[in-house]
């Protein structure tokens, strides 16, 4: 019987299979790193898009903001402007009251009664005077309450005081300016506009 030693083959198998585990193992390995290598790229990349998008969303925060101060700013520009043309307005159509006021209290002043003063604030009017008699206080309420341009006299205070040796009455009453409705000052307006242009 022929004995045949197989020890030498088996070893060169096993040293074979050693060097393709290893051969295996470093394949696996250089996958691996290449794989980590491409999602760390990868992530990297996405994370340098997202810091970017957010340093633009953040610059165009700020010019919004900064567009928001200056429609801020200007709506109080407006406001202001607003309430100025709206005294303007006010003034512009209130602007005869003083000359109604005074053509009305000479006219509608009795004899005997003296003003010292006159006051007006907003529509209402406070009127400080002297007379001999009370009823001459009356007769100017009177006279006032059937004014076109002034209403509703109303008698505040009436005392006697001693004035260069001579006793007499002082009085404090309120009026109001009668103003009209934006309507009626139209009207007036376009009414008065052909007399001028006839006279």
């Amino acid at each position: 019987m022929i004995r045949i030693n197989l020890l030498p083959h088996r070893e060169m198998r096993r040293k074979q299979q050693q060097q393709q585990f290893f051969l295996m193992l470093g394949v696996v390995a250089a996958i691996g790193v290449a794989i980590w290598l491409l999602v760390h790229t990868y992530l990297g990349e996405r994370l340098d898009e997202q810091l970017a998008r957010n340093d633009y969303l953040q610059a165009e925060i700020v010019k919004l903001d900064k567009r928001i101060g200056e429609i801020k700013t200007l709506k109080e520009q407006i406001a202001a402007l607003l309430a100025r043309k709206k005294v303007v307005e006010t003034l512009q159509g209130n602007r005869s009251e003083v000359v109604h006021l005074l053509d009305q209290m000479v006219r509608q002043l009795p004899d005997g009664i003296y003003l010292k003063s006159i006051k007006q604030t907003g529509s209402k009017v406070t009127i400080t005077g002297l007379t001999q008699s009370q009823a001459r206080v009356s007769t100017l309420m009177r006279n006032l309450e059937s004014s076109q341009h002034l209403e509703n006299p109303a008698l505040i205070e009436i005392k006697a005081v001693t004035q260069g040796g001579t006793r007499i009455n002082e009085f404090t009453m309120n009026i109001d300016i009668t103003r009209p409705k934006a309507g009626e000052d139209a009207n007036n307006r376009a009414a008065s506009k052909p007399a001028a242009a006839r006279g």
